[in-house]
């Protein structure tokens, strides 16, 4: 088992590696979009518990987010309740 420093550590660079692959992302769109010269799509999904926000601009990149929405919803939902199922 891990201990609390442990988990608080790997909490702390999840974190950490969220913030890096998000400004990744958008550095890879902004270059993409500059070289395309098209017209850029993107969109976002913010999950407040278990609650989406969604925002997009166009239909395509909506449909992918209400899917990434749903699956991530479910899996919130089955870590609030996993630790009734096992005691």
């Amino acid at each position: 088992m891990l201990g609390q420093s442990a988990l608080a550590s790997l909490g702390l660079a999840l974190i950490v590696l969220g913030f890096i692959v998000t400004f990744i992302a958008v550095l890879v769109m902004f270059i993409k979009s500059v070289s395309l010269r098209g017209k850029p799509r993107g969109g976002g999904l913010i999950m407040i518990g278990p609650i989406p926000i969604i925002f997009g601009t166009d239909k395509e990149t909506m449909k992918i987010l209400i899917v990434l929405a749903i699956v991530l919803m479910v899996f919130a939902v089955v870590l609030m309740l996993l630790p009734s199922l096992i005691s």
